[in-house]
């Protein structure tokens, strides 16, 4: 890997399963190549992890599975690597930058113990409806985003039930929620949190882009699943959802870019500092 300024590190966590979300994350990166280098880490399938120190800025794939779970080799890994990363901010000026993804951002609820995992009545797939909390209207990783925004959503598993004790202990904050289902007696899941300063996580996918997304639609197999899961009806409101220009294209155009612009701004400012 050529050395520049600002190295990313990309954490695979689809466990060899054919995606499209590595492709989405490589796509948004490659948008800032004059400015950083990335390198990709296979953690579920080759329980790879990247150095601490080579690595300014990390972003954590979604995948499948039960994030409660692991082989007791790659997520005891996996958890150790957040560990580091939360002590290397604590002690020292230049930060580490992550964005946690889905599966991982699950896994990091769980291993911060900030609320519970909890498998879904049913699955959550298509273009899901999210609204900021207060703090979310503040934070700089939903700027450009109306409230409530558009992402694509795709689990079986839920973050619920925050221990709002735990949160005000970290100093973190809830910044997004599900959307409000009146007609059901489900709880709203959380759908983003901020850890830190410099470590933040989305339950939705905000990688995706709506090429991907019809992709993945077009095989039969496929579309015959939500079709028979969801209904006719809602399968054809989410093929109009995906074609909107202000739905999935503005969050995939600005989340993660956020997140970069904002990561690569604090580096060259510490790097800087530290420089004179």
């Amino acid at each position: 890997m050529k050395k520049k300024s600002i190295t990313v590190a990309i954490l695979d966590m689809y466990n060899g399963e054919p995606n499209q979300g590595m492709r989405c994350i490589i796509d948004v990166v490659n948008r800032f190549t004059p400015f950083v280098c990335f390198k990709i880490f296979d953690v579920r399938g080759k329980c790879e992890l990247p150095e601490i120190d080579q690595f300014d800025i990390y972003i954590s794939s979604g995948g499948p599975g039960n994030p409660l779970e692991g082989d007791g080799i790659w997520d005891k890994k996996y958890y150790a690597f957040i560990d580091a990363i939360v002590k290397w901010n604590n002690e020292n000026p230049i930060k580490k930058h992550v964005l946690f993804i889905c599966h991982s951002y699950q896994m990091a609820c769980k291993h911060f113990g900030l609320a519970e995992i909890t498998k879904r009545h049913d699955t959550s797939f298509g273009v899901m409806t999210i609204h900021k909390t207060k703090d979310g209207l503040k934070d700089l990783l939903f700027e450009g985003l109306s409230d409530p925004f558009y992402a694509i959503d795709s689990r079986d598993y839920q973050v619920v039930q925050p221990k709002l004790s735990v949160f005000a202990k970290k100093g973190a904050k809830i910044i997004s929620l599900e959307k409000i289902r009146d007609h059901v007696q489900y709880e709203r899941a959380i759908m983003a949190v901020r850890f830190t300063d410099h470590l933040v996580g989305t339950q939705f996918h905000p990688e995706a882009d709506p090429i991907s997304f019809l992709s993945h639609l077009r095989n039969k197999e496929v579309k015959d699943k939500i079709r028979k899961m969801k209904g006719k009806r809602k399968f054809r409101n989410m093929l109009e959802d995906l074609v909107d220009d202000d739905k999935i294209y503005r969050t995939n155009e600005t989340l993660i870019p956020n997140f970069l612009r904002s990561a690569i701004t604090d580096l060259m400012k510490s790097k800087k500092i530290m420089s004179n």
